[in-house]
């Protein structure tokens, strides 16, 4: 592989991470822990812990990058998160 390839190739590779969206869940004084926590697991497929790591990250930095992908992949799970009554956004 020539070295302009080489170059061609890993542009690409950056291109393909650039794209990544991320749901970015908000803090709140509405929701209790527990809610939040059922809520990623069902939305973004976390595990227990994963998902009591995030909403303790949310609770004192004041939001978290909840999931990570693409963005048809985050729409639907940011809307559940949504209509659960969390505050989440796309970015």
């Amino acid at each position: 592989m020539s070295f302009q390839e080489k170059g061609k190739e890993e542009l690409l590779l950056e291109e393909e991470v650039l794209k990544q969206n991320e749901i970015v869940l908000f803090n709140d004084d509405v929701n209790t822990f527990d809610h939040v926590i059922d809520s990623l697991i069902y939305a973004c497929d976390h595990t227990p812990e994963q998902a009591e790591q995030c909403s303790i990250i949310v609770h004192y930095k004041g939001k978290c990058t909840v999931k990570t992908g693409s963005y048809d992949d985050l729409k639907p799970r940011c809307s559940m998160l949504l209509e659960a009554g969390l505050s989440a956004e796309i970015v």
